[in-house]
């Protein structure tokens, strides 16, 4: 039945997006109890000549050759004191380049010791004063490093709080990190909900910026970790002004919230799509493929696929972010059934469950257009008017690039 409806809503979606005028945008603002409700529609403000685009103007790697810029498995980037620094999940070092790309050097790399990173580490945050925060799980501490790549200590990652799932930041430093309830040994049993949590400069939990569902992708609710992909899960993001955006990526509507309080809500029209065969399918080939190259044998292997299990419902969107004079960057997600044969060939879902269309909303909650970026590019931050991500080659190389948002240019 829900099949059927989401055949029936696609179509009605389609058409009124095909009898829309290219004018104006044709949402509505209300107030529930002193909530500003933002009702979007699939037409936006921009008309032709206004839509943004991007265009890029950095390319950081090569395939081959001199080892200061080539890449294994990059994680996060981040952008301050005239250096753009990249963590290399699978180097488990951090290398500094020049804001022209030039590189400069290669600090951290792999152990326990004072200013090493342990395997698995993704996240890096640029905090107050230029100061480099990079959670590394396996040792359980937050590092830190100057802008120079000195070490400056650490200080230690406590499980009781949590398990840290995400980590966002500022331009201006200020830091917050997502943590999911652990039943610990010895330990009172937590709630169901996960925290948002203001950190100091030195990794120590201020406040809770806000309480939000536990989503369904890893818990921890029985003897054994389950993993559900396409399970419904909190998305969220803080803005410069230091508001937070949050919502439930199984349904497009997403909050606002000053200070903890809820103030703005907006919108777009969402029917869900069924997960299909081939997603299924596709993902765990993905699965099957990292355990391999990770080196489980088969029996590990088999336990691990037996932990994983689907959602029925493509999720709305994949990620939030703001961009340029405050507007919010909302990602679509990518069906893997939606994809040609070639594009499957190289599906990475860490990397692709993210599709290239984007759309943007005014600061207030308007909607503005689609901004699609290029096929095969996952942005990891935004910096002024510009996007700094990771982009893989046909062979899977793995490059930084800088892409500029050109205003009205589309």
């Amino acid at each position: 039945m829900r099949t059927k409806q989401w055949a029936a809503g696609a179509v009605v979606i389609a058409l009124s997006a095909a009898c829309a005028p290219d004018t104006a945008w044709q949402g509505t603002i209300t107030d529930s109890a002193g909530v500003t409700i933002v009702a979007n529609t699939h037409q936006g403000l921009w008309a032709e000549g206004e839509r943004w685009t991007l265009q890029e103007d950095l390319r950081i790697g090569v395939q081959d050759g001199d080892p200061d810029y080539m890449f294994g498995q990059i994680g996060w980037l981040a952008v301050g004191a005239g250096s753009i620094y990249v963590l290399d999940a699978q180097a488990q070092n951090i290398k500094r380049y020049a804001m022209d790309g030039t590189y400069m050097s290669t600090f951290g790399g792999p152990g326990g010791g004072p200013g090493e990173l342990g395997a698995g580490a993704v996240f890096m945050l640029l905090g107050a004063g230029d100061t480099l925060i990079v959670p590394d799980m396996q040792n359980q501490r937050l590092n830190f490093y100057s802008a120079d790549g000195a070490a400056l200590g650490s200080s230690p990652l406590l499980l009781t709080e949590g398990l840290p799932l995400a980590w966002r930041g500022t331009a201006g430093g200020v830091l917050a990190k997502q943590v999911r309830p652990l039943d610990l040994p010895n330990q009172p049993a937590r709630d169901s909900m996960d925290a948002v949590l203001a950190l100091g400069g030195d990794g120590s939990v201020q406040d809770t910026l806000l309480r939000i569902p536990s989503g369904g992708t890893l818990s921890f609710g029985g003897a054994t970790p389950r993993i559900e992909i396409y399970a419904a899960e909190p998305v969220w993001n803080i803005t410069n002004d230091l508001d937070l955006l949050y919502g439930m990526n199984n349904d497009y509507r997403i909050g606002r919230y000053h200070e903890g309080r809820l103030t703005r809500v907006f919108t777009m029209p969402f029917i869900p799509r069924p997960v299909s065969e081939a997603d299924r399918n596709a993902v765990m080939d993905f699965l099957r493929t990292a355990w391999r190259d990770a080196g489980l044998p088969p029996a590990a292997i088999q336990q691990a696929q037996s932990l994983v299990h689907f959602g029925e419902w493509i999720q709305a969107f994949a990620n939030l972010q703001e961009g340029p004079d405050g507007t919010i960057w909302v990602q679509h997600v990518q069906s893997i059934s939606d994809l040609s044969e070639e594009e499957r060939a190289t599906f990475n879902l860490l990397e692709d469950s993210g599709a290239p269309n984007w759309d943007v909303f005014e600061a207030d909650g308007r909607y503005l257009g689609i901004v699609t970026m290029p096929a095969r590019f996952s942005p990891r931050t935004f910096v002024g008017d510009d996007v700094y991500g990771v982009w893989r080659d046909d062979l899977d190389v793995q490059y930084v690039v800088r892409m500029r948002v050109m205003r009205g240019v589309g």
